[in-house]
Order: C-alpha cells, then structure tokens, then sequence
C-alpha cells in the first residue's frame, strides 16, 4: 500500500475525502450513492475511485456497504475542509462576497492555499470554530496546546511542529466515548474562559449526552458531571 504525499494528492482526489469526511468522517460509512449526488459523478465511476483510494490508504471500502476514512485519509480530509471554511469565513466576513457565491470560490481556492496562508487567515479571523453553514472547522494540525502559542511562535512554518494524530472536537464525540483534552482553541479569553470551567489540557473526558440539537452537552470530567456550551465544547479537542 502506498501513501501519496500531500504534496501530489490530486484536487478530485481532495474533494472525494472531503465529502467522505462531511458524511462519515472515519465512524460512519458513506455510500457511493451520497458521494455521487455530492459530487456529481456517476456511481460507477464513484465506486472505481473508491477502489484507487483504498488502494492508496485513504479509505477502507466495503461493496454495497460504503467507504471510511482511515487516519491517513482523516489527516488530508480534515485540513482541505479546514482549508476550504476558513475561506468561507473570509470570503462572507471580510469581503462580503454574496452568500450564494461563498461556497463555490471556497472550493476553488481551497486546493492551492499553502499552510501559511491557511495560518495567517486563521490568526485574521480570530481563530473562528465554525464556517458561515455553522459546520464545525477542523483544527490545525500544528503542534501547540492553544491559538495564543501558535500566534507568538516566530518560527518559520517548515520549523513548527505537526501533530502525530488527528483532533475531534467534544461536540464530535457520540455517547459513551472517551477522549484526552489535546488542544484548545481562541485566543486568550476563550482559552480562560474554558479553563475556568474546570477543562484544561490532559483531563479525561467521557460524553454523556450528544444530542447535536441541543446547546448544552454533558460531560464526565474526570468523575464529574458538568454541562458545558457547545459553542465551547467546539473549541476542545481531545485524541
């Protein structure tokens, strides 16, 4: 099996993973038949591309079944999608393009924005936790503790550090799952106000109730219960 470099990964090979993340991310299989109307593709040519991208180690593919993500599929998908809300967020907030436009020159720019620029968008923004659609945005995957480490670090991109292993926000986790707090993003009274909660980085945590239709979510932070805003519990990520 081989692993292509992110470098050399195609744009239709992009947009593929990153529909696979939207739908199913690396829990949830994901049907031909959704990728195809996605996409607009046929099935068949859906399925042949799932076979490549099995075959590459990005997905694992069952027939009739659908595709999951693997952690190397994971990785690229996340930071396209990253990419391409980032974009959304700028195109809506700083040059009010129309609405109805946002989406299609997202998925234009988002193949060939570099990671600096991804970085220096985010610093822009404010570090902002979802798209203008109000779909999560993945985290980065530089390798900091918070968003105020990663704006004071001067160190050229190529020298900062990237993380082993792909980031899930708490408000990602279903019922029952477990999680370590890895990560957590704002700037510095966001990253306070989270702490005064009693979250910090290295807590245990276990999801109690993950109703996405609900503001509030519980948690077992180490052997206790609390409730915590999702609009903050999309800014912890946990491994």
């Amino acid at each position: 099996m081989v692993i292509m470099s992110s470098k050399t990964i195609s744009e239709n090979i992009e947009e593929y993973l990153e529909v696979l993340y939207k739908f199913g991310s690396k829990t949830d299989f994901v049907s031909t038949t959704t990728l195809s109307k996605e996409l607009g593709i046929a099935p068949g040519s859906v399925t042949q591309m799932l076979k490549k991208l099995e075959n590459l180690g990005y997905i694992n593919y069952t027939p009739y079944k659908g595709a999951l993500l693997t952690d190397e599929g994971m990785k690229v998908s996340q930071k396209v999608t990253r990419k391409h809300r980032i974009l959304e967020r700028f195109l809506k907030d700083v040059l009010k393009i129309k609405e109805e436009n946002v989406h299609t020159q997202a998925c234009e720019m988002e193949h060939s924005l570099s990671d600096e620029a991804e970085r220096a968008l985010c610093h822009m923004l404010d570090h902002p936790d979802v798209c203008p659609d109000n779909h999560l945005i993945p985290a980065c995957d530089f390798d900091f503790y918070n968003c105020d480490a990663c704006k004071n670090n001067t160190e050229d991109i190529e020298e900062i550090g990237i993380r082993s292993s792909n980031l899930l926000s708490i408000s990602q986790l279903k019922e029952n799952e477990f999680g370590e707090v890895l990560f957590i993003r704002g700037n510095a009274s966001s990253f306070a106000k989270i702490l005064s909660i009693g979250i910090a980085i290295g807590n245990k945590i276990q999801m109690r109730s993950s109703d996405n239709s609900y503001d509030m979510l519980n948690i077992d932070l180490e052997g206790n219960l609390i409730e915590i805003d999702k609009s903050l519990a999309n800014n912890i990520y946990f491994l």
